[in-house]
């Protein structure tokens, strides 16, 4: 019987949304790859720069080209696979802190059941233009 090697979780390409108006909250996106033989999951995603509680969400296309959007408690990391948050899949929505500006650089921590946590810095971005 072959061991299968720990999940090896690795966080990269954050971006986090510059948020517009009076718009209480925005969206972060990050790129996760597990080089690791064992699944992991995402359990939540903190940042002491956000004004509070970030929470995963899932976006999923519905009839008619509309889109819906539901609070998830964890997401999945395959062994061997990557994932690529977006605003049309899994994202963190993040209270808007309106001190944020484009390039700023806000700092992330998230938790995995196995990695436990990993601290990784998202650029603030303009939705649409240099973002997603």
């Amino acid at each position: 019987m072959s061991r299968r090697s720990p999940a090896r979780v690795t966080v990269t390409d954050g971006r986090v949304f510059l948020p517009t108006g009076d718009t209480p909250e925005t969206a972060a996106f990050f790129r996760i790859t597990n080089d690791g033989g064992s699944a992991d999951r995402l359990l939540k995603v903190t940042s002491a720069q956000a004004d509070g509680a970030a929470r995963l969400s899932s976006h999923r296309m519905t009839g008619a080209g509309s889109a819906s959007a539901r609070t998830v408690a964890s997401a999945p990391v395959p062994a061997g696979a990557s994932i690529a948050m977006s605003p049309g899949g899994l994202d963190v929505i993040v209270p808007a802190n309106a001190d944020w500006r484009a390039g700023d650089l806000v700092t992330f921590t998230l938790h995995f059941e196995r990695g436990g946590p990993v601290e990784y810095p998202a650029v603030v971005v303009r939705p649409g233009r240099d973002g997603t």
